[in-house]
């Protein structure tokens, strides 16, 4: 894996926002993020009634798969950056960060009955699927373009990448390593 500068990478996505976020839309990042999200909203706010939970789930769904793609852009133009840690920082932290806030404002303006809950369950499985995300990426799977594969090929591959990554977890408690 060829490694690129942190500075350099956010530099190229700041410059070209277009060619690098926008043209590389992850569609893999945007379905499975989508699907998960939208499920996390209409459980959470099942409570509240069938319709709330599928008007929550409905538009965590069709704003998420917008979203995600470009977040996913994003993950994967870092994927390759050095140090691991500032490109896991800017992926675990300030794109989560700036994900919630578009989240938050969606869900109020619609007035989701279980925002807070559901805010707080949707930044919790941020924590782990960003840091997921990296890990994955810098594995090859869930990478759209010349070096991706196909979805069924990546999903093949979750449960080792899983395992992996819950190694890596479980290691990093230790003696910090890199993704």
């Amino acid at each position: 894996m060829q490694s690129e500068p942190v500075g350099s990478v956010v530099r190229r996505i700041l410059n070209d926002p277009w060619g690098e976020i926008v043209l590389r839309w992850n569609w893999k990042s945007s379905v499975t993020s989508a699907l998960i999200r939208a499920g996390i909203y209409f459980a959470t706010n099942l409570s509240s009634g069938t319709a709330a939970a599928t008007g929550a789930m409905q538009a965590e769904f069709l704003w998420r798969f917008a979203v995600a793609g470009f977040i996913g852009s994003i993950i994967q133009s870092l994927r390759k950056a050095e140090p691991a840690w500032k490109a896991t920082l800017i992926t675990s932290v300030a794109l989560p960060a700036f994900n919630h806030l578009i989240e938050f404002g969606v869900h109020y303006l619609r007035g989701t009955p279980k925002l807070k809950t559901s805010i707080i369950v949707s930044i919790c499985f941020t924590c782990t699927a960003m840091l997921f995300n990296t890990y994955a990426m810098r594995r090859g799977a869930m990478i759209i373009g010349k070096e991706g594969r196909p979805l069924w090929r990546d999903l093949l591959d979750m449960p080792k990448l899983i395992a992996g990554f819950l190694l890596w977890v479980f290691r990093i408690q230790r003696s910090p390593q890199s993704l």
